[in-house]
């Protein structure tokens, strides 16, 4: 299988390619949008801020090509929140996949932002993501910014308030927390990510 990390300076991108390469994936970091458009599964990754992300991506001529991508598609963390049509990081439009607003997440007495480590899925739909992940599972998440629970929303999570842990249209999947850093569980959600039907 042909799998393509988009490598745009602003992703996770040897951590992801690690955790996979444990599940006897060789994934391709890759930045042309020719061999993104040819892969079988393109995975999405980000850290850093969502304005010099597109940035990042809008030099590489990306901005158009990862919405219209046919394949399965798994954005993570910042990769997630640039697939959304605007975020209030920067007040800078994202990629416009998920018609939905990435908010700044509210800092409370009970709840430090950023929100950083190991969170519950609160809600969980009927996801090709979660096959064989038990309810209550925990994932790891670092973030300050979150897309608020939306009609894509396959999985919650609460820190003060809740957001979409997890997002899903057509062939793209989205994830809040960081399944390369998840232990046994993220890396079966990357497993299942891999076993999706075309």
């Amino acid at each position: 299988m042909n799998v393509v990390i988009i490598d745009y300076k602003a992703g996770n991108t040897r951590s992801v390619q690690f955790a996979l390469a444990r599940l006897g994936v060789a994934a391709q970091l890759r930045q042309e949008a020719a061999i993104i458009q040819a892969a079988d599964r393109v995975i999405f990754p980000g850290v850093g801020a969502a304005g010099w992300a597109m940035e990042q991506l809008a030099a590489r001529g990306l901005t158009a090509v990862i919405p219209a991508l046919q394949q399965p598609v798994l954005g993570i963390c910042l990769g997630m929140q640039l697939l959304c049509a605007h975020s209030e990081e920067g007040a800078v439009p994202g990629l416009g996949v998920f018609p939905t607003t990435v908010r700044a997440l509210q800092p409370t007495p009970l709840y430090n932002v950023p929100h950083v480590g190991w969170n519950t899925l609160a809600g969980r739909q009927d996801s090709p993501l979660l096959k064989d992940i038990p309810n209550g599972s925990s994932f790891y998440f670092v973030h300050s910014y979150a897309v608020p629970t939306t009609d894509y929303t396959s999985a919650e999570a609460v820190h003060g308030s809740t957001f979409s842990a997890m997002l899903e249209r057509d062939n793209f999947y989205a994830t809040q927390f960081h399944p390369e850093k998840s232990g046994a569980l993220g890396a079966k959600i990357l497993e299942n990510f891999m076993q999706l039907k075309d």
